[in-house]
């Protein structure tokens, strides 16, 4: 299985960590090799449309995500956004979540991906790259590294 999560306190308000870790361009900032190619549907909510570029000059490939649900903070409760992956290469899905708890807030990341063309003897290496890619990724974001 490739599922991994990652759950980070901080001090942000659940509106201010929301917005940065549903900062589509930022996200794409924080992997090394990728860039946002295209996005639909500003400002996100559900049936957004991105697609980020993964490579280096011409050899690479798009990762199509789709936002099947968006629900922004109010009135106290979890915020949530799910991304569905639709790639030929990447396939899967991540959800976003972010609670407040006192003045700040717990942002939680769980993440599915399948990577085709590898066998799924290498799902563990899958998970624990994921983990640190992504882990560094959402720790910037959370910093308001990005752009």
């Amino acid at each position: 299985m490739t599922a991994f999560r990652l759950t980070r306190a901080v001090t942000l308000s659940a509106d201010e960590a929301w917005s940065r870790v549903t900062d589509w361009r930022s996200h794409a900032a924080q992997v090394p090799l990728t860039r946002l190619s295209s996005v639909s549907g500003v400002p996100t909510g559900e049936g957004t449309l991105f697609v980020v570029r993964s490579g280096v000059g011409r050899v690479g490939f798009d990762d199509p995500m789709e936002v099947v649900r968006w629900v922004p903070p109010g009135a106290g409760g979890t915020a949530r956004c799910r991304l569905e992956k639709r790639g030929r290469v990447i396939t899967g899905w991540a959800e976003i979540e972010v609670e407040p708890q006192g003045a700040g807030a717990v942002v939680v990341w769980t993440e599915e991906l399948r990577i085709r063309p590898l066998p799924r003897a290498l799902d563990p290496l899958v998970v624990r790259v994921g983990r640190v890619v992504f882990g560094r990724a959402l720790d910037g974001l959370l910093r308001g590294r990005g752009h």
